[in-house]
C-alpha cells in the first residue's frame, strides 16, 4: 500500500510540474525521462541478466534514426513511428543478438561495441539517408490524428506516460518467471542450465526486449529534439548510459532512473561553470565504483535500516528506563 501511494504521489508530482517549473527544467525533465527508459532497458541485460553490453546505443539510434525517416517521409503518426522504430530497433538486436550469444564475458562486450560502431559507421556515411555528420533536422511534431504535440509541454506528458507504461511494464515483466530464471542465469548459469532451462535462449530473448525498448527510448528522442545526429549512436553514449546503471544501482528498478536523474543534471549543471565536466562526472563514477558499488539504491537502503535499527533501539532504551 505504501508502495502505491509512493508511485502515485510521484506520479502527481510530474503532472503537475509543467505548472511550477520554467520551460528549461521541464525539458530536463523531459530528457531524464527519455534516457531513464534508455537506462532502464540496460539494466535488463547488466542488472538482471549479467550481461554487459558496451553497444546499446545501436538499439537507441536504430530506433531514433527510424522513428525521424519515419515522420518524414511516410507519416507523422505517434503510433506508427513508435511502431516502427521499436519493430526496426528489435529486428536488429535480433540479429546482432544471434551472434553475440555465442561468446560470453569480456568477448560479449567487445562485441557489442564492434556492431555499434558498425551502425555509428553506416549512419555516419549514409549521407543521403540519414544526413551524415550533418544529422536529421526538420523533423515533422509527431501527432494522433488532428492533434500535434506541438510544444515542449505536450511532448513532456507523452515522454512522461511512455515512461510510466515502459517502467511498470519492466517491473512486471523482472518480477514474472521468466525474469525470475534471467535472475538465476546472472547468479548462477550452470545451476539454472542444469535445471533444465535453455539459457541462451532466455538471454537472447532478453538482449531483443532490451534492444526494442532502446529503439522505444531513441523514437522519444527524437520527438523530443526535433534532431538526430550520429554522436547519439556512438559508443560514448552506450558508455554513458552503463555508467546512470551502475551510479544508480543495477539490478534495481528505481537504480537507472536515479542514475540517468543525476548524470543528466551533473552534466547540465557543471557543463556551464566548466569544460571539464566529464571529468567530475568520471571521478564521481569512480568513487561510485570503488566505496558505493550497489549505487544510489543501495545508499538508501544503508540509510533506511541504519534509521530502523536506531529507532529499535531507542524503543528498547525508552522501555528500558519506564521499567
Amino acid at each position: 500500500m505504501k508502495t502505491f501511494v509512493s508511485y502515485v504521489t510521484v506520479l502527481v508530482l510530474l503532472g503537475l510540474a509543467p505548472f511550477v517549473l520554467s520551460l528549461f527544467h521541464i525539458n530536463l525533465l523531459s530528457e531524464i525521462l527519455i534516457l531513464a527508459i534508455f537506462a532502464l532497458s540496460l539494466n535488463i541485460l547488466v542488472g538482471y541478466t549479467g550481461l554487459v553490453s558496451l553497444g546499446h546505443a545501436a538499439f537507441f539510434g536504430v530506433g531514433a534514426y527510424t522513428a525521424a525517416l519515419t515522420a518524414q517521409n511516410l507519416s507523422s503518426n505517434l503510433f506508427i513511428t513508435i511502431g516502427l522504430a521499436i519493430i526496426c530497433s528489435l529486428i536488429v538486436a535480433a540479429l546482432i543478438g544471434i551472434f553475440c550469444m555465442k561468446v560470453s564475458g569480456f568477448y560479449f562486450l567487445m562485441l557489442t561495441l564492434a556492431f555499434s560502431q558498425m551502425i555509428y559507421s553506416f549512419v555516419y556515411q549514409s549521407t543521403s539517408l540519414t544526413g551524415g555528420s550533418n544529422g536529421l533536422s526538420g523533423i515533422p511534431r509527431v501527432s494522433i490524428g488532428d492533434f500535434q504535440f506541438g510544444n515542449p509541454v505536450l511532448i513532456f506528458y507523452l515522454i512522461l506516460a511512455v515512461f510510466m507504461l515502459a517502467y511498470f511494464g519492466l517491473r512486471l515483466f523482472v518480477q514474472s518467471p521468466f525474469g525470475q530464471v534471467l535472475i538465476g542465469i546472472r547468479e548462477n548459469e550452470t545451476r539454472v542450465k542444469s535445471m533444465g532451462y535453455n539459457t541462451g535462449l532466455y538471454k537472447y530473448f532478453a538482449f531483443i526486449i532490451a534492444g526494442a525498448i532502446g529503439g522505444l527510448a531513441g523514437s522519444l528522442y527524437t520527438f523530443f529534439n526535433g534532431f538526430i545526429a550520429p554522436t547519439d549512436v556512438y559508443w560514448t553514449m552506450s558508455g554513458a548510459v552503463l555508467i546512470m546503471v551502475l551510479i544508480g544501482g543495477a539490478g534495481t528498478m528505481l537504480g537507472p532512473v536515479l542514475g540517468a536523474a543525476l548524470i543528466v543534471t551533473m552534466e547540465t549543471v557543471i557543463s556551464s561553470y566548466t569544460n571539464s565536466w566529464m571529468l567530475i562526472i568520471g571521478a564521481t563514477f569512480i568513487i561510485f565504483v570503488i566505496f558505493f558499488p550497489k549505487g544510489l539504491v543501495g545508499i538508501g537502503q544503508s540509510l533506511y535500516h541504519l534509521f530502523l535499527k536506531n529507532k529499535r533501539k531507542g524503543k528498547v532504551d525508552d522501555k528500558s528506563e519506564a521499567a
